[in-house]
């Protein structure tokens, strides 16, 4: 229930407008079917009672024409509500999970398996469009059929419309709440199977060359086809559930079908209807239980709505603090401060961090350093408010990270290795950092980023198109835009983590001047593994096993230190 009022309650209020038409016009669909059997079934038998005008059958015959035609219409238009209106729910849910991720991009590749977010954005996401067509729009308008269809044969037999709604019921709540219970665990073990699929297809894509290395790629493609051969035997089972309940349904639709027939037959005879009826009562019968029968498969999938749910709510809530986040606007000041800072992951025996102090004044640039494992990406986090420290502090403004919650990237962008460009225009990509800014604003960072000129000399400038991930551009370029992206949005504090790995040695220079020129009135917070650029920084911190080895500004360290010597006449040739 969490989960529903949290992702699918708010569109059902945002969009009912919509999604209460679609069910009007679905319910006219099955209106307009059911009258033209019932129509036709009049028409029959009145035509072989070989009237004594053709006159008397114009009338029928100009209904089933209307009827059918009218059938098609409302079909199409209860189609086309219902997609527009679904269509807009996933752009808006598509939307709302990339701004949740994209903040995190730094981290969130240590928190969460590829493979979980490819199957978060490719199927579970998608997979809910299946909750408002397959399972809302049928289930509300078969309960109204069903409701609709006993009250007007109570009308003329309330007696045999309670049996007959003793019969439906059959269809509308025993099959439906059966299927749920049989379903439930192997749709779920489905699920369960598919996350896996998505987990071994990141493997492959990211790791067949080191299995093929190792000489065990045979074990890679043996494990993949086995849970091939796992979830086609989930489907195989659920597939031989769904036929079985459709061939017994089919067979209870019959024998609703023949007590419509008697019925209408004794009824005729006892004087209630004329006996012209008696093939339109009893035709009627199959487009209204065809308008119940897809209830059974609607409720039947809930399980799996509900796996899909909380895969989205894990991905949003991440391991994120639950201590509620403070409010906070958009501010100029920076200053971050780091009190005897220490974090230890859970089953670790070691401190990831260790008394960790340090301050980081409004305007000052700052470079943290150290090997893999010596602490920065922790530092940075705690830093984004990803994780809480288990003793000590680090504060923005005064105020502890993790106490911002979302508003902490208002405060502070980063600039990664590889920031993700998408297949637009390069104004659009830039746009991402201020929706609302101007072409002017736009033209002004990207001058700042010293891509005016490449840009300008472009065919379509702005608007030209980037492909996906930016693979238009080079490198430099690509990191030049994203940083554009960033002055756009304009926060005190810029995080960059490794922005020129990869880069040729000229390029990496040109890039990091533009980089702290650009910046020169924000806070800096450097990660990086070499000294390229670190005559720029304020203080210069090396980590070692999470704590502080070496700490000062680089000409201190010049003097002071010879390990920072070595390292420096190293970097630098």
């Amino acid at each position: 229930m969490k989960h529903f009022n949290t992702y699918i309650k708010p569109y059902l209020r945002q969009y009912y407008r919509s999604i209460s038409l679609a069910v009007f016009f679905g319910l006219l669909t099955v209106l307009a079917s059911s009258m033209l059997t019932f129509t036709s079934g009049y028409l029959i038998s009145s035509a072989s009672l070989m009237p004594y005008n053709i006159l008397m059958l114009y009338v029928p015959i100009v209904l089933v024409r209307t009827f059918g035609i009218s059938q098609a219409v409302t079909r199409y238009i209860e189609r086309l509500i219902g997609h527009n209106a679904v269509l807009k729910i996933l752009s808006d849910m598509r939307v709302w999970l990339y701004r949740m991720l994209e903040p995190q991009a730094l981290f969130i590749r240590e928190r969460f398996q590829t493979g979980d977010l490819l199957g978060t954005l490719a199927d579970d996401i998608e997979h809910l469009q299946d909750l408002y067509i397959r399972t809302i729009f049928p289930t509300i308008v078969a309960l109204c059929l069903f409701a609709g269809s006993i009250i007007s044969l109570s009308l003329f037999d309330w007696k045999f419309a309670l049996w007959i709604g003793f019969c439906l019921s059959l269809i509308v709540v025993v099959y439906p709440v059966w299927s749920l219970f049989i379903l439930k665990k192997r749709q779920l073990k489905q699920k369960e199977v598919q996350s896996r699929l998505y987990s071994n297809l990141t493997d492959a894509v990211f790791g067949l060359t080191d299995w093929i290395i190792s000489g065990r790629e045979k074990d890679f493609i043996n494990g993949f086809h086995r849970e091939r051969e796992e979830i086609f035997e989930v489907d195989r089972r659920l597939r031989y559930w769904n036929q079985s309940r459709e061939l017994q349904l089919r067979i209870l639709s019959g024998l609703i079908l023949i007590m419509m027939a008697i019925w209408s037959g004794f009824e005729a005879q006892a004087g209630g209807i004329a006996p012209t009826y008696i093939a339109a009562f009893t035709l009627v019968t199959l487009p209204i239980i065809e308008g119940l029968l897809p209830i059974s498969h609607a409720i039947e999938r809930i399980p799996a709505y509900q796996e899909s749910l909380r895969r989205v709510g894990n991905i949003e809530r991440g391991d994120r603090h639950e201590a509620k986040p403070i409010e906070v606007g958009k501010s100029n000041a920076a200053n971050l401060v780091a009190d005897h800072l220490t974090y230890r992951y859970a089953g670790s025996q070691e401190d990831a961090l260790h008394q960790m102090s340090l301050s980081i004044p409004q305007g000052h640039k700052f470079a943290l350093l150290g090997k893999s494992g010596a602490g920065k990406s922790t530092f940075l986090q705690l830093l984004l408010g990803a994780l809480v420290p288990i003793s000590g502090k680090v504060e923005l403004n005064g105020q502890p990270c993790h106490c911002y919650g979302d508003a902490i990237f208002e405060q502070i962008s980063v600039l990664n290795q590889k920031p993700y460009l998408f297949a637009t225009t390069v104004e659009n990509n830039i746009r991402l950092g201020n929706q609302t800014a101007t072409r002017e604003e736009i033209e002004r960072v990207v001058k700042q980023v010293k891509l005016d000129q490449y840009i300008n000399s472009l065919p379509l400038g702005l608007a030209t198109q980037m492909e996906e991930t930016g693979a238009r551009f080079s490198g430099g370029e690509r990191q030049r835009i994203a940083l554009a992206r960033i002055l756009l949005k304009n926060t005190p504090v810029v995080i960059l983590d490794e922005p020129t790995v990869g880069l040729d040695p000229q390029t990496e220079a040109d890039l990091i001047e533009t980089i702290f020129e650009a910046l020169k009135d924000k806070t800096v917070v450097w990660i990086t593994h070499h000294l390229m650029g670190m005559e720029k920084m304020d203080k210069i911190v090396f980590m070692e096993k999470g704590k502080v080895a070496i700490e000062g500004s680089h000409e201190e360290l010049l003097e002071t230190s010879e390990r920072y010597q070595r390292l420096y006449e190293l970097d630098h040739g």
